[in-house]
């Protein structure tokens, strides 16, 4: 919402639960709180693909693993543009990818112009497992169906989050 700050979205007739923010406001969706949230959210949703590997009898990946293995799926690409898009740095992809290579869920092929660059991309194993977790989130994504105005909502603020810190880290 530009133009609007921490304030502006305070709410004090309600007993919302919130902690007060660094300013000492309680808000009902700070920018504080809305950062912080991203972040549970992110381990939180580590723990589901951990829990639906765990249904799914795979115990020789994590899911961290197996978030990239997702973020894969039938492309073709190299370790740097998972890098560059922003999923990973560098140390732990190489790292995941590797054991993923290893364990027979992505497969890799050397550049043929530059013996340096590695291709990555899902094998038959991995593309199974992918199945898997895109019907766990289809299952997610019927859950949340009742409310496509809230989902839309939300999609657009994060994008604009997104947009944000990325313009940030651009132009400062």
């Amino acid at each position: 919402m530009p133009g609007t700050d921490n304030r502006s979205l305070t709410d004090t007739t309600q007993d919302t639960g919130a902690m007060p923010d660094a300013s000492g406001t309680t808000a009902v969706a700070s920018y504080s709180d809305i950062t912080r949230l991203i972040e549970r959210l992110h381990r939180r949703y580590l723990d589901v693909i951990r829990y639906e590997l765990s249904q799914l009898g795979i115990d020789d990946i994590n899911a961290v693993q197996a978030l990239l293995l997702m973020n894969v799926q039938e492309s073709e690409v190299s370790i740097r543009e998972l890098v560059d898009r922003g999923y990973y740095i560098g140390s732990n992809v190489t790292y995941n990818v590797r054991h993923l290579v290893d364990t027979d869920y992505l497969e890799q092929e050397r550049s043929e112009r530059d013996r340096r660059s590695v291709r990555i991309r899902a094998s038959q194993k991995g593309r199974d497992l992918c199945k898997a977790l895109a019907e766990m989130e289809d299952r997610h994504a019927e859950a949340l169906r009742a409310d496509v105005a809230g989902v839309d909502a939300t999609w657009g603020l994060l994008r604009n989050l997104e947009r944000v810190w990325s313009d940030d880290i651009r132009f400062g």
